[in-house]
């Protein structure tokens, strides 16, 4: 199968894909936050959201469309511009909600799972500094001269998510855990809220001081 890369590139691809999955960000910001506020199913939902705009950020690295975004300052000032946009906005839903930290049902219908995944694959398609990342990242391990190199890139990008997860699913589950405490304590719940909005803003500024290189 001329698309696997060799077992070395594999096995220094995982090292560095562990580190960067423990490395905190907006998506698992986001991830932890709805686990605390409306539990684990919420949690995983937004997760797979994040997972499937990674394959799509994947896809776009190795049909080129990610290179054309960033050398276009319209387009990648666009990106930026929603992409903070979109995380002052959940920053904003934080502190006027409570993060839905409030008890079960109030919130209903709105907050179904497939909202929760589309709230993920958001923040995750809206986060320039996530294309600059699988710019410099992913083709790291492949050869540009290699006629394989796009069916590299979608392996190593769908390894990506697998190898992630042992990662990301153990801090869903912990923050599920967590939530019952929280919701015992009104004035630590309200802190929380409070600090992921403030998370959510910082990485605004981070996204709109990202640089297309």
């Amino acid at each position: 199968m001329d698309f696997v890369p060799e077992s070395a590139v594999i096995f220094q691809f995982a090292v560095a894909t562990f580190i960067i999955a423990l490395t905190p960000g907006p998506d698992m910001t986001l991830f932890v936050g709805r686990a605390l506020s409306q539990g684990k199913m919420a949690g995983f939902a937004c997760m797979f959201g994040a997972m499937t705009g990674i394959l799509l950020h994947t896809s776009l690295v190795a049909l080129g469309l990610s290179a054309l975004i960033v050398a276009s300052p319209g387009a990648f000032w666009a990106l930026k511009i929603f992409g903070a946009g979109y995380l002052v906005w959940l920053a904003y839903q934080a502190i006027r909600n409570g993060s839905a930290f409030a008890p079960e049902g109030k919130g209903g219908p709105g907050r179904s799972l497939f909202k929760n995944w589309a709230t993920g694959l958001g923040i995750n398609l809206l986060n320039p500094k996530i294309i600059l990342f699988f710019m410099t990242f992913l083709p790291q391990f492949v050869s540009p001269g290699d006629p394989n190199a796009p069916g590299q890139l979608f392996f190593l990008g769908l390894l990506f998510i697998p190898l992630a997860l042992p990662i990301t699913a153990p801090m869903v589950l912990a923050a599920d855990g967590f939530s019952k405490l929280l919701r015992k304590s009104p004035k630590v719940t309200r802190v929380v809220d409070y600090l992921f909005a403030g998370v959510f803003s910082a990485f605004a500024v981070k996204i709109l001081t990202a640089q297309a290189r």
